[in-house]
């Protein structure tokens, strides 16, 4: 049995048909940021100042560039202005496109290349001192602050709120304060840069794992950096992680703990400061699972240039309820006492042979 096949005479011109319905290439507008704003304007929308976003071109140009110029390529200079609006506002990619005069395709793209890109400087810019003077001069640091000696550290975690990464291990990123988040550890020096990082755990990790699962405790163990940790009390107290106590009764012991506080604060206000430049670790980060790390990352890299630069604050404002809710991590911990006891002792000798001496 045969089929009779009719041809339609529209068939032949099917290709021109779809060719005028596809929608036409558009070519935005790039504008060169670094000419339009004065030194202000520039640093309160893009979060760092012209010196520094020069010095950051240099470090990557050469990983985002274009293969060519060909056809309205979008330049390394536009794709950082795009990266650093998204840390700036934490919006929509949408509006970072209009904002660069690219697709929101070409938005979504670009951000995530130039943070990733940003992430691989991570080894220039955050680590511990690798001589015996920078070490001297952070202890000093350390100790001009409220007098704990020997300390090369301050450790803390703070959450960074993501969406729901959906999946069957969703859950394991949901809080105790019931939203979703990454914990995310940092140490300190005394000027608030970022000496390590950790960024891969889920929000519903305990500070401590994510402490005995991290290089920068082999680090101690094994005597590559020696000093003293300065932790809150969520710590389990070690010979090198100083924690506070939690009923001191003589005034060494009170003494202690005031010096411990306020030593330990930087780490506070390193969160602080971070998330305040970069706005974005605050209200939340609205991409997948995977670029979350990088961008964090990237954040702490460019907190740390931002403090070498000398660059100022921009002068606008968080909220504080921001600044509550993604340091809220610190409080309920406090109450939990894991001392070992060579920490304790180490603690105690520390109270008797250096403290008592200060009243």
């Amino acid at each position: 049995m045969y089929r009779r096949v009719v041809f339609d005479d529209d068939d032949e011109n099917d290709d021109e048909v779809i060719a005028m319905q596809r929608r036409p290439k558009i070519f935005y507008e790039r504008v060169n940021y670094l000419e339009l704003y004065d030194d202000h304007d520039f640093l309160n929308r893009f979060r760092l100042s012209k010196a520094t976003f020069n010095t950051i071109l240099r470090l990557i140009e050469n990983e985002i560039s274009p293969p060519s110029t060909r056809n309205k390529a979008i330049l390394p200079p536009s794709k950082l202005y795009m990266m650093l609006r998204y840390l700036a506002t934490g919006s929509f990619l949408l509006c970072i496109s209009d904002f660069a005069g690219v697709s929101e395709s070409s938005a979504r793209r670009y951000v995530h290349q130039v943070c990733r890109a940003i992430a691989r400087q991570r080894p220039n810019f955050i680590s511990f001192p690798t001589n015996d003077v920078d070490e001297k001069r952070i202890v000093n640091g350390f100790y001009s602050l409220s007098r704990f000696p020997r300390v090369v550290g301050a450790v803390d975690c703070t959450h960074i709120k993501i969406q729901s990464p959906g999946g069957d291990n969703a859950e394991i990123f949901r809080n105790r304060k019931g939203w979703f988040s990454t914990n995310t550890q940092c140490v300190c020096n005394p000027w608030l840069k970022i000496m390590d990082i950790v960024a891969r755990w889920p929000g519903s990790c305990h500070d401590q794992i994510i402490f005995d699962n991290s290089n920068v405790k082999h680090k101690f163990e094994t005597g590559v950096i020696k000093g003293y940790l300065l932790g809150d009390g969520g710590y389990e107290v070690k010979p090198y992680l100083m924690t506070p106590l939690l009923n001191p009764t003589t005034r060494s012991q009170q003494l202690y703990n005031e010096s411990h506080i306020r030593t330990r604060n930087v780490i506070e206000r390193c969160f602080g400061v971070m998330k305040r430049r970069f706005p974005v670790l605050s209200k939340g980060l609205t991409v997948d699972l995977k670029n979350t790390q990088a961008i964090i990352v990237a954040c702490a890299v460019l907190h740390n240039v931002c403090i070498e630069m000398h660059d100022i604050l921009p002068d606008d404002e968080l909220m504080e309820e921001n600044n509550r809710n993604n340091d809220v991590n610190h409080r309920d911990d406090h109450n939990v006492n894991l001392a070992g006891t060579r920490g304790r002792q180490q603690r105690d000798r520390l109270v008797n042979d250096h403290f008592a001496n200060l009243q």
